[in-house]
């Protein structure tokens, strides 16, 4: 059998080497499905809203209007504090819309506290009447927790669960990446539908070299080094049988029970949207890269943590100094949003989560760092997406892994992954890109372990279908080189294997397909 997988797999690249746009990973990644033999890919299809199997729905929940509570749009007195009563009222109704008739609504004027606007409870979803006519205006920026911590400065709108994890029980067998299941020492308190968390923390030297894979550690990368190797995967159960657990979603680590995995009951909300709503900030200094806490997190608007199923959709960002992140979240998607206005800190980004979606969002305004990840995320897609040629994807070190940039456009260089040099490596396993198409300037023998600057250390990445430029790339620092200058089919990896998976591509995608490009 095992030979004649081999020789199907030649017959394969001889046939499809005639093809020059034709991707062989991919042929190869559907042939390791079909005999359930484990693919150098990892399998993305489940990134976003209920894994991407339906589109963000349009919920009809009770409409709780902010003028009803005492907002009054375009008068430049404060309205946070009717806001706050608006989310209070649809919070103990179970559900509701808090829904901003068109206006313009100020928030942190001189005259507020430095208080959040806290959304602690599922179901809830923000809305404007218009996106480009619903303005929330966030007049005075928020100081840092920490003056001497330029990175605490808080999000004006905060997503949370008020509930912490719960341990429940440890793993007690080996599982391969891409799988679904896991068996534990005992699963009496786990049931369909849970979402639970699988964790490990350890710093075997032989785990970490496994980590790193070809990439040779710095002493100074003290985090993994010293404090282990750190995984942190939400899935939901979708079987318990016995002692053994079936997730909805794949694993993307490989675990090995004697590393020590626990299984802890994952604290969140659900369901929580923010829509058709223009966030303006009032950043208009020219940004410099750690100057200051106003330049790195002054106008940090909104910060989804401890949730699943939820999403930002046909929303701006204008004049921010950070837009929006997914924090300790999962399946959750931000779709349809633009980064505009002037040039601040960081765009929107998966931050110690698993499977998130970022889909059709551009960033004109070219954030120092722009789309992209950090922490300990895993199964991130960011998807036919578009930032500005100035700035790049953003890999922010803390150990994130198995992340496809699916169909994006934008810069392409090194410094702007950024990170601390005691979290470093920037980017761990199985970093994918797919027809990227890079718009700077071309660079020769591109490297992902840069030799003039300790902040851009990246494990050799996939790469397929990067195009635009003639950027070259030193190979030894590549895991997989293939078509370089040139796009394969198909087009789009996270589409392709989504289809696979349903056997057909979602309406919703499909909708999405028919758009014009951004």
């Amino acid at each position: 059998m095992f030979f004649k997988y081999i020789g199907l797999i030649i017959v394969l690249f001889i046939d499809i080497s005639c093809k020059s746009q034709q991707s062989t990973i991919w042929e190869n990644f559907k042939e390791a499905k079909a005999n359930n033999i484990k693919s150098i890919l990892p399998d993305f299809s489940y990134a976003g809203y209920k894994n991407s199997e339906e589109g963000i729905p349009n919920v009809n929940y009770k409409v709780f209007n902010v003028n009803d509570f005492g907002a009054i749009p375009n008068d430049k007195f404060s309205d946070k504090n009717a806001i706050k009563k608006a989310i209070k009222a649809a919070e103990e109704n179970g559900e509701g819309v808090i829904f901003f008739p068109k206006g313009k609504y100020c928030i942190n004027t001189s005259k507020d506290d430095q208080s959040l606007i806290i959304v602690k409870s599922s179901k809830i979803v923000f809305r404007g009447e218009e996106e480009k006519n619903t303005v929330l205006f966030f007049d005075k920026d928020l100081p840092p927790a920490d003056p001497e911590k330029f990175w605490t400065c808080p999000s004006a709108i905060k997503v949370q669960s008020l509930d912490e994890n719960e341990y429940i029980t440890k793993v007690i067998a080996n599982a391969n990446r891409e799988t679904h299941s896991v068996k534990v020492e005992d699963a009496s308190k786990i049931k369909k539908g849970d979402w639970l968390v699988i964790q490990v923390l350890n710093n075997d030297k032989d785990l970490v070299k496994e980590d790193l894979g070809t990439l040779k550690p710095d002493k100074e990368w003290t985090s993994i080094l010293e404090k282990g190797v750190k995984v942190n995967e939400v899935h939901q159960v979708g079987s318990v049988n016995g002692n053994e657990i079936g997730f909805t979603s794949s694993i993307h680590y490989k675990i090995r029970a004697k590393h020590n995995w626990k299984v802890y009951r994952f604290a969140h909300v659900e369901s929580v949207g923010f829509e058709n709503i223009t966030f303006e900030g009032n950043w208009t200094k020219k940004f410099v890269h750690h100057r200051s806490a106003q330049d790195d997190g002054g106008w940090s608007i909104l910060t989804i943590s401890n949730a699943v199923n939820s999403w930002i959709k046909d929303c701006t960002f204008r004049n921010v100094n950070n837009a929006a992140s997914f924090s300790h979240s999962a399946a959750s998607t931000a779709y349809n949003v633009t980064i505009d206005g002037n040039l601040g800190h960081s765009a929107i980004h998966s931050s110690r989560s698993t499977n998130i979606l970022i889909a059709r969002c551009n960033d004109i305004a070219g954030m120092h760092h722009s789309l992209g990840v950090d922490g300990n995320s895993s199964g991130t897609v960011i998807w036919r997406s578009k930032y500005a040629s100035h700035t790049c994807f953003e890999s922010h070190a803390s150990q994130p892994r198995s992340t496809l940039l699916d169909k994006v456009e934008g810069g392409f260089f090194q410094g702007r992954a950024g990170g601390a040099r005691f979290n470093l490596p920037n980017h761990g396993k199985h970093l994918v890109l797919w027809n990227f198409k890079e718009t700077d300037g071309p660079e020769e023998n591109f490297r992902f372990v840069a030799n003039d600057t300790w902040y851009w250390r990246i494990v050799p990445p996939i790469i397929v279908g990067f195009h635009g430029a003639g950027t070259t790339f030193k190979k030894d620092e590549v895991e997989v080189l293939e078509s370089l200058g040139k796009p394969v089919t198909p087009e789009s990896l996270f589409e392709k294997q989504l289809e696979l998976r349903l056997g057909k591509l979602p309406q919703w995608i499909v909708n999405i397909k028919n758009k014009p490009k951004l």
